[in-house]
């Protein structure tokens, strides 16, 4: 074990070590969030939308690598863990042949290899993951829609999730919560989004003529 701790943390793979760890903290960070009633993954998705063209250089780079739009979070910790991983093995491949690289080097190569794994992974993950915005529309073409809450109740504390479908049929699982003047919304209520601050939607529970006569989302539970 001593010898193992003592691999991970030698100079040459310390950056990777670094990375490996950060991934542990950021997911305590999100569990610890989740557990006292917010989300650090929402609070970073309210602050940058990746999904536009921006100013911002940096912020457009991250969006070419995030190729899929997985949120913030995920991203995060996809660039971390595939930097780690792939640092760990360019170290124990140059070992075996000639010795360790400096750390420096390393570091770059890991950089360079990872941008097109990080691509590769958000591609794929964004295929099995709900979105809360497509490409197709922004959000707020779902302000006035008619949804219903499947994380609930919604009430004027932390966010829920309520089910949306676009005007293309496209279904959104986004994050709401009920309009000041409303009474806490159960799971299962039919709502209509009239407002968004950031991703989040304010819901209130919608009228009888604008429920849809299909089945809803939580019917076929």
């Amino acid at each position: 074990m001593s010898a193992l701790l003592e691999h991970v943390m030698s100079p040459e793979v310390r950056p990777f070590a670094i990375a490996a760890a950060m991934i542990l903290i950021v997911g305590a960070l999100e569990v610890v969030t989740m557990l006292v009633g917010a989300s650090l993954s929402e609070m970073l998705g309210t602050s940058i939308d990746f999904s536009h063209p921006s100013d911002n250089g940096v912020i457009n780079a991250i969006s070419w690598i995030n190729v899929g739009g997985v949120p913030l979070l995920i991203f995060l910790l996809l660039a971390l863990g595939a930097f780690s991983i792939t640092g760990f093995l360019i170290q124990d491949v140059a070992r075996m042949v000639a010795g360790p690289l400096p750390a420096s080097i390393a570091s770059l190569v890991a950089v360079v290899v990872s941008v097109p794994l990080v691509r590769a992974a958000s591609s794929g993950i964004a295929r099995v993951i709900p979105k809360d915005e497509s490409y197709a529309i922004g959000l707020g073409d779902l302000v006035g829609r008619v949804g219903e809450v499947v994380v609930g109740p919604l009430d004027q504390g932390p966010p829920g999730r309520v089910s949306v479908a676009d005007v293309h049929g496209n279904r959104h699982f986004v994050s709401a919560v009920a309009a000041p003047t409303s009474s806490p919304l159960p799971q299962g209520t039919l709502v209509l989004l009239v407002d968004r601050v950031d991703t989040r939607f304010v819901a209130v529970k919608a009228d009888d003529e604008l429920k849809p006569s299909k089945p809803t989302l939580t019917s076929h539970l």
